[in-house]
């Protein structure tokens, strides 16, 4: 039910200027953390830099422990005023999330799964129910528990034997994404003493209900890189090697087709794939190639009948297309289309039932879901009337169902849980997200897509979202998003958390900027390598945008992006830092030249691809031109909120650390710079259902504090 109680007034107060706030921090004499100097110098190409916060790069120095305590405490000194109203938005975030909730329960090799939680717990409860929603539960873990003595944790991987016996899982403590696998007896409760150390923590079951097949990964770089197989009740070392990935740009995985007869390992490069597959029936025969890897081939497959269909950019299908081919004859020459390529339309993703196939596409920048009848009458998609919008399928793991579930939400729209029946056209909303507190109204919210012109003339997406009775005046604040790397689309989502700024007079807004594949195969390409910075000028541009048409202006504008997104930050605060009020960069991805030439980093060697091999004198010159770290200078800069984990096995810790150093002894300005390192997490920050809004709380009043707003 859509509540129709409106928020009274906002009583919003906006302040002349930062000025003020800012002088009465600065009188507290609260002293700045300056890094000490050591030069280094590094070498490429004839080319030398000097790197002075070179040394940061090792966590288990105790002084590099000791400059981060520092800028935390730095951090919480100058933000002291603000403690009270971080908890006040912490506990307003809190509050709309229903604590006591559930997935929508699925139906699996007999038994219905559900994952839950409850009051006041900070982790997910999972369930299972025999044959029907009135069975008894069964509870197979409570993380609640298994997580008492850890500051961090994480379980993933579950993974259940065909004959339901048995359940394999992933447990990271550390916040790494360093797995220890184990087994549990779902019939005594037991768990095994099988214990696999340094795994990815996904593994996945034969058909003998004994046999295991799971991914390691190298200790130094993190790359997933070997397969192994484990018999149940013997010791890991006996493990036998099954697959070993060689090629230093490649990881591999390893899964279960939807009709249980293939075990797949994946092995894939940003631009190249490649399956091997064997019978789940037969787990100690060989693994079968199913096609050998040819560069700039990517394809994933999916059996059903005695078929695989195939999506691929074969035949320079740049959008994908796909193909089938009988299972005893797999290799491309066999490959034979069943949807052709389209040069307007990039297909996401299959879905395979007994009567249909279901397509996700994307055209124009929005996804559509396509249903085909395998009759071939009768086709038609599902109609979505807004732009602002996602909407994609969920977990369907029968063949022989006419319903497909699928998921969709806005901006505005909390996000729903569909049952569609493809042969009646009905549908069922299983779950619509609550949003609690009764003040909640998505018609007090408008949604609009823009186009913004980048500088050579590419039309680029904006969506965005704020309360009803905007004025365009330029003097509303705006925080702007976007990601824009490995061709990750960024979709429309609904954040009950988003409302403490939208509710305070905030616009939100997503920039579908180049890099991502938004609107299609070709988006990301031009966003990546040598075209890298167009990522960044579609940011600018966008930014431009919505300040010549006045719904925000320089002085209220603010801009966000983690990881490589962070590395967006980055950069447009090198390139036009006058755009902006201030900037979050959350474990940000900013030491590109360092990092890229260094292999023993986790995820180097497969980033070449995305990036460019800087060992290559070409791309060494284009990464070194916008590097935001080797390009800070002399200059005013906004006032910036970055953010990292001492854990983190993607952006390593130091890569902010030594950009926010550097940033301190060049910037012109009094603007605040804070780093605040979470020293137990990793790169997906706190673990913990509401430890992550404590995180999002410093975010919010770093911005809110800015604007002098106040509810």
């Amino acid at each position: 039910m859509k509540n129709k109680i409106v928020l009274s007034c906002l009583c919003v107060i906006f302040a002349s200027s930062y000025t003020k706030i800012k002088a009465q921090k600065m009188s507290k004499n609260i002293p700045t953390p300056i890094a000490k100097i050591i030069p280094k110098t590094l070498e490429k190409h004839a080319a030398k830099r000097v790197d002075n916060y070179f040394w940061l790069n090792d966590r288990e120095n105790p002084e590099v422990i000791d400059y981060l305590n520092q800028e935390n405490t730095y951090y919480d000194a100058m933000t002291a005023d603000t403690k009270g109203f971080q908890k006040e938005l912490y506990e307003e975030m809190k509050s709309r999330i229903k604590e006591d909730d559930q997935s929508v329960p699925y139906l699996y090799n007999g038994y219905y799964y559900i994952t839950r939680f409850e009051t006041g717990k900070d982790y997910p409860i999972y369930s299972r129910k025999k044959e029907t929603l009135d069975a008894a539960e069964e509870i197979l873990f409570n993380c609640n528990e298994m997580a008492v003595g850890h500051s961090y944790f994480q379980l993933g991987g579950l993974s259940v034997s065909l004959d339901n016996k048995y359940v394999s899982f992933g447990m990271d403590t550390v916040g790494r994404r360093i797995y220890t696998i184990q087994i549990k007896n779902l019939e005594t409760g037991e768990i095994l003493s099988d214990k696999i150390e340094n795994a990815t923590g996904s593994s996945v079951w034969a058909n003998d209900n004994k046999t295991i097949f799971y991914t390691k990964q190298d200790e130094v770089t993190l790359r997933s890189d070997k397969v192994f197989k484990h018999k149940l009740g013997t010791s890991a070392v006996d493990d036998v090697l099954v697959f070993n990935e060689k090629d230093d740009t490649f990881n591999v995985s390893v899964g279960k087709e939807k009709s249980k007869k293939y075990i797949v390992i994946g092995s894939g490069s940003t631009l190249t794939t490649e399956y091997r597959i064997l019978n789940a029936d037969t787990p100690d025969g060989e693994f079968v190639v199913f096609q050998p890897r040819v560069r700039g081939l990517e394809y994933s497959i999916s059996h059903f009948g005695d078929s695989f269909y195939i999506m691929t950019n074969k035949d320079k299908a740049t959008n994908f297309k796909l193909m089938k081919t009988p299972e005893n004859a797999t290799k491309k020459e066999n490959w034979k289309d069943v949807i052709a390529h389209r040069k307007d339309v990039l297909l996401e993703d299959i879905e395979i039932f007994s009567n249909y196939l279901v397509v996700e596409e994307r055209s124009n920048g929005l996804n559509h879901i396509r249903i085909m009848p395998w009759s071939g009458q009768g086709e038609y998609y599902l109609p979505f009337g807004s732009e602002t919008y996602s909407a994609y399928t969920t977990t369907n793991v029968d063949f022989d169902t006419d319903i497909l579930r699928y998921s969709y939400q806005s901006l505005a729209t909390p996000s729903s849980v569909i049952d569609f029946n493809m042969k009646t056209k009905e549908k069922e909303v299983k779950k619509e997200q609550q949003v609690l507190g009764g003040q909640f109204d998505k018609n007090n919210y408008i949604e609009e897509r823009v186009w913004a012109t980048a500088t050579d003339g590419t039309k680029v997406p904006i969506s965005m979202i704020y309360r009803k009775g905007l004025k365009k005046d330029g003097n509303n604040p705006l925080l702007l998003y976007a990601y824009g790397s490995y061709g990750v689309t960024m979709d429309t989502y609904f954040s009950s958390t988003r409302l403490s700024i939208l509710d305070r007079g905030f616009v939100f807004a997503i920039a579908h900027i180049r890099g991502g594949e938004d609107l299609g195969r070709q988006w990301y390409e031009d966003g990546k390598l040598l075209k890298k910075k167009n990522t960044f000028t579609d940011f600018i541009d966008c930014s431009k945008f919505l300040i010549s048409e006045k719904y925000t202006s320089p002085k209220h504008l603010y801009a966000e992006g983690g990881s490589a997104g962070g590395l967006l930050m980055g950069a447009v605060v090198n390139m036009a830092p006058e755009l902006y009020n201030g900037v979050i960069a959350q474990v940000p991805f900013v030491d590109v030249i360092t990092t890229m030439l260094d292999d023993t980093i986790p995820l180097t060697t497969g980033e070449y691809d995305e990036w460019g091999n800087p060992n290559v004198k070409k791309y060494y010159d284009y990464m070194l031109s916008y590097s935001p770290y080797d390009n800070v200078k002399a200059q005013n800069y906004p006032n910036m909120y970055v953010s990292t984990g001492l854990h983190d096995s993607q952006v390593q810790y130091w890569e902010p650390a030594k950009w926010v150093a550097k940033l301190r002894t060049q910037k012109t300005n009094d603007t605040v710079l804070y780093l605040n390192t979470n020293m137990d997490a990793g790169h997906g920050g706190a673990s913990g259902r509401f430890e992550a809004l404590k995180e999002l709380a410093k975010e919010y009043t770093f911005l809110l504090d800015l604007e002098q707003i106040k509810k």
